[in-house]
């Protein structure tokens, strides 16, 4: 697979503390590769890297490269919103706006300069539709987006990332605050989106990388101790560190 994200010698600090390790990593496209590890060990100081989420953090100093189709987005000429445009990301709560269904998935679209009414319905029955809640919500596009469950919210905020078009999709932890139902939804929703987007997930349910991920990087103190096509790390990880972290040895 072709690799669309590729991070060289990568090491990220808050103030005097190290995040992140001389990481090292190439993501395909069209894929989904899973950030698992225990908590505090980096994965979703990455993931905000991607997007330079990270920059809103004071005393944050990032060395090293990352390249998305081969430009560096940490480049002084590099546009962050338009880096963010193309670099979507769902949070662990969802988190939609105070307002309409309709207005959060158009949210995007108006403040990249679409004013069309006619191309902004295309956009959000599209994006709805991508994000497998049109038929749950196509006759209450004015109801209060909070109106909605907690799980419909989750692929509401996957709607509103969808509504720009982007080429990568960032999820951190998506579904944990998310009950059983919910969670399959998402995830099976992901793995639809797979032959669109490039998806990068952060979780903690080693059950959830393993379901649908393609590739999974194991992280622990800032470091990438492995990274391997997701049913050789499960079945025959290489590094003790990973075996023991699977197995609930730690973490």
């Amino acid at each position: 697979m072709q690799a669309l994200i590729e991070i060289e010698r990568l090491n990220l600090f808050y103030g005097s503390f190290q995040a992140l390790k001389n990481v090292n990593m190439k993501i395909p496209e069209k894929a989904i590769t899973a950030f698992i590890g225990p908590s505090g060990c980096g994965k979703s100081t990455l993931l905000r890297s991607l997007n330079r989420m990270n920059d809103m953090i004071q005393g944050t100093n990032i060395e090293g490269s990352i390249k998305i189709s081969g430009t560096d987005i940490y480049g002084k000429d590099v546009d962050v919103e338009t880096l963010r445009k193309k670099v979507g990301m769902v949070f662990q709560q969802p988190n939609p706006f105070p307002k309409s269904i309709y207005d959060n998935v158009a949210y995007g679209p108006r403040l990249h300069g679409i004013k069309s009414r006619q191309k902004l319905d295309e956009i959000v029955e599209t994006s709805l539709r991508g994000a497998a809640l049109w038929n749950e919500a196509k006759d209450h596009l004015k109801r209060s987006a909070l109106s909605l469950s907690g799980g419909q919210q989750q692929r509401l905020c996957i709607a509103r990332a969808l509504a720009v078009e982007p080429d990568i999709l960032l999820m951190d932890e998506a579904t944990s605050a998310l009950d059983p139902i919910s969670t399959l939804k998402i995830e099976e929703l992901a793995q639809e989106l797979k032959d669109k987007y490039t998806i990068v997930m952060v979780t903690h349910n080693m059950h959830q990388a393993a379901r649908v991920s393609n590739q999974t990087v194991f992280f622990l103190n800032g470091e990438v101790i492995e990274y391997a096509d997701t049913e050789k790390l499960f079945s025959n990880p290489e590094d003790k560190r990973t075996e023991d972290y699977i197995s609930g040895r730690f973490g």
